[in-house]
């Protein structure tokens, strides 16, 4: 059992929640509750750690079967390993996923474009809601939030191990790839042509979401095929971006469901 925060085991555990050059290069990224620790394929888990009080419970016993390595830790070491104000008492130090451009064409392909989405919880929250509106895969610049901060990781309620994503070095050049792929891009902007609703979804589609702050860059706005809106009442110029983000993709759930009825 680990008993002292001066182990190791301990220091890299916390690297790996504070720096996103230390996940990249360790290919590891940091899962902690009972909920995500529960959803993880056993095969991707490279470490579980579970507090000693944890370790004793029912929950504790079904949590560590088929895992090569568990570490037990006491509460002290725990809490420290802990991101959380409120430690469950399970941590996993998780193999990350890697995707392809072409594991998200699947047809009709229902992609999700992020430009330098900078806050955590926005894109934690989009990856779960991209989940529930059956996204086929998420595109990222290099500027974006890392999908494997723990903030984000959280926000996604496990959704992070089921939806596909790359990150992009050049997201211009891989929107003309995704063009010639036959995929529409829909730019959220204020110059909208449209509402969002007055469009149709159902086919091989791309939503381009831009920067809290200054949105879509001119490069990446030139690019899109069509600007579409979501209409604000009162004094509201626009939404918060994840909310913007799964107004449209539901938008695009609701149409193809109603063609799968027709």
């Amino acid at each position: 059992m680990i008993t002292s925060t001066a182990n190791k085991q301990v220091k890299f555990v916390n690297a790996l929640i504070k720096k996103a050059k230390t996940r990249r290069e360790e290919d590891l990224f940091v899962a902690e509750g009972i909920r995500m620790c529960g959803e993880i394929p056993r095969e991707r888990i490279h470490t579980l750690y579970v507090s000693e009080s944890f370790q004793k419970t029912a929950e504790g016993a079904v949590m560590a079967a088929g895992v090569r390595r568990v570490e037990v830790v006491s509460e002290e070491v725990f809490k420290a390993l802990s991101d959380t104000q409120t430690p469950q008492g399970v941590l996993a130090l998780v193999k990350q996923s890697h995707y392809t451009l072409a594991d998200m064409l699947k047809k009709p392909a229902l992609l999700l474009i992020l430009e330098t989405l900078q806050d955590p919880g926005n894109l934690g929250t989009i990856i779960r809601a991209g989940e529930g509106a059956g996204v086929t895969g998420i595109i990222m610049d290099s500027l974006t939030a890392d999908i494997y901060n723990p903030k984000v990781t959280r926000a996604t309620m496990g959704s992070i191990l089921r939806v596909p994503f790359v990150y992009t070095e050049d997201l211009p050049r891989t929107l003309t790839e995704l063009k010639k792929n036959g995929i529409y891009l829909y730019a959220a902007h204020l110059q909208g042509e449209n509402n969002y609703e007055q469009e149709e979804y159902t086919g091989n589609t791309g939503f381009l979401i831009g920067n809290e702050a200054n949105g879509l860059s001119d490069t990446v706005t030139g690019l899109a095929d069509c600007f579409i809106k979501i209409p604000m009442a009162g004094r509201v110029e626009s939404l918060n971006a994840a909310v913007a983000a799964s107004v449209l993709m539901y938008e695009a759930a609701r149409q193809r469901r109603k063609v799968r009825k027709s």
